[in-house]
């Protein structure tokens, strides 16, 4: 894997004076030594950013929308490059990071696609007789420079969330990669540096996490867009209450199979899904399916056959094409994952399959009796493992969704329409998704969390609201 020393301030290639290493997650080796900017280099992103912020927002649609489309035909001319540029520093299997990849390009085009729309409203204003004459026409500005913090677990679509968006809207965006996967994001630097925008627009800084609070804290950046850990993002917003702070937190997303998903073929569908996407990213991505409450009636069936296709999930080398669960981000994430079952287990949990560990890989595993209090079952694990538990009817399944620190995405396998209108009621979190797992997510739809999942809606035309406001100009003495 060649050398990435090279970050981006302004829109020009740079390097400091510092560096650090990245490393394969599966077996330790070095990946790339990457260069971290000097305080007078993220001194000029910043100042340029700034400068070039009213220019940024005076860009013609059509300037914004070529260069998106550009990025996305570049990613997906290189998308084999790219995909192994995410397994190298992320550890996930190849054909999970050609899927990322995948979703980047199409989240670039509905980028595109949504700058050339970015029209406002036109509104009449004289519906009452003291506005005769009047129309109002409301238009959204951006809100100015937006800090883009971006976690590793999505090294480049959860980027391009944040990035897409702003360019799409006309705000300059700094953006600061995970220190564990950096290069996916100063790959995609390379792909804008082809676009023709102004000198400023964007940077691509490398911090360390202990670097970046006097970025979150410059006022020369309004919005802030952390995706990452709950304590982390919370004390970002107590840290800079006046700003617009975007916050896509953890979540243990539940799965609720309802007693009318009850057939031979809906309990086998049920289950591969949830095998494959409690474990897809080796566990670690806030929708993940964590918790599985399942009606007594089918349990058992349920119980198994999920234990079954858990089981059957192949872990190993994330370069081999069947691998389908690879390592997590690092060792010291795999054990405290280790120490989370053992600590369920101690409490009376019992393993169907899985539970232990070599190295940065846990095997995919399924408990059941697990106390409501161990931390498998009311934290979010981050890793691969399922809870599942039986529930007594609806009432119950929905309540136990509910009773939870988290609200981001739940699924509910249901042929009943009924029942899907009533968890779209009821459940507290942002996505209801009815005959699948938490798991799915269209990168045109909003997205985000409530209660400790969130703040702010993610889905590309949802954070061009976010990173903009309403301006409205009204117009007097017109013959309507």
């Amino acid at each position: 894997m060649s050398d990435a020393r090279m970050f981006w301030v302004a829109g020009r290639p740079a390097t400091g004076e510092q560096t650090f290493e990245v490393r394969h997650p599966y077996d330790g080796r070095p990946v790339a030594s990457v260069s971290v900017p000097t305080a007078a280099q993220v001194e000029e992103a910043v100042a340029s950013a700034q400068a070039v912020a009213a220019q940024a927002a005076a860009l013609p649609a059509h300037s914004r929308a070529e260069a998106l489309a550009h990025v996305s035909n570049r990613l997906a001319e290189r998308t084999e490059e790219v995909a192994r540029l995410i397994t190298a520093e992320n550890g996930k299997p190849l054909k999970w990071a050609r899927g990322e990849v995948g979703r980047a390009v199409s989240t670039f085009r509905w980028a595109a696609e949504e700058a050339r729309r970015w029209s406002g409203e036109l509104q009449r204003l004289d519906t009452d007789a003291g506005a005769s004459g009047r129309m109002a026409i409301t238009r959204r500005f951006p809100r100015g420079p937006v800090l883009a913090i971006a976690p590793f677990n999505f090294p480049l679509n959860l980027v391009a969330h944040k990035v897409a968006p702003a360019i799409a809207v006309g705000a300059p965006v700094i953006i600061k990669p995970a220190p564990k996967t950096p290069l996916s994001t100063l790959l995609l630097g390379e792909l804008l540096a082809e676009c023709d925008l102004p000198a400023g627009m964007w940077s691509v800084l490398p911090l360390l996490n202990e670097e970046t609070a006097a970025l979150v804290a410059d006022p020369r950046l309004p919005v802030v867009s952390f995706t990452g850990s709950g304590p982390v993002g919370w004390g970002i917003q107590r840290a800079v209450p006046h700003k617009h702070v975007t916050l896509e937190l953890g979540g243990n997303a539940a799965a609720v199979v309802c007693p009318d998903w009850s057939s031979e073929a809906d309990l086998d569908f049920a289950a591969n899904r949830i095998a494959t996407f409690a474990n897809y990213q080796a566990g670690q991505s806030c929708i993940s399916v964590q918790r599985v409450f399942a009606d007594r009636s089918g349990y058992d069936r349920l119980a198994e056959r999920i234990a079954a296709a858990v089981a059957a999930q192949r872990t190993g080398d994330p370069w081999d094409e069947n691998t389908d669960v690879g390592p997590l981000i690092d060792e010291a994430a795999a054990r405290r994952v280790a120490e989370w079952i053992d600590e369920a287990v101690a409490a009376g949990a019992k393993v169907l399959t899985g539970g232990t560990r070599e190295g940065a890989t846990v095997a995919p595993t399924v408990l059941v009796d697990v106390p409501a209090d161990a931390k498998v079952s009311c934290e979010e694990v981050f890793g691969p493992v399922l809870v599942i538990e039986a529930v007594d009817g609806i009432d119950e399944a929905f309540a136990k969704v509910n009773a939870s620190r988290y609200g981001l995405q739940a699924g509910v396998f249901t042929h009943d329409l009924q029942v899907a209108f009533r968890a779209h009621r009821e459940l507290e979190v942002g996505g209801v998704v009815i005959g699948d797992v938490p798991s799915f997510r269209a990168d045109q739809m909003p997205y985000g969390g409530v209660k400790e999942s969130g703040v702010g809606r993610e889905g590309v035309r949802y954070a061009m609201e976010d990173y903009t406001y309403e301006r409205v100009l009204v117009l007097t003495g017109l013959d309507l």
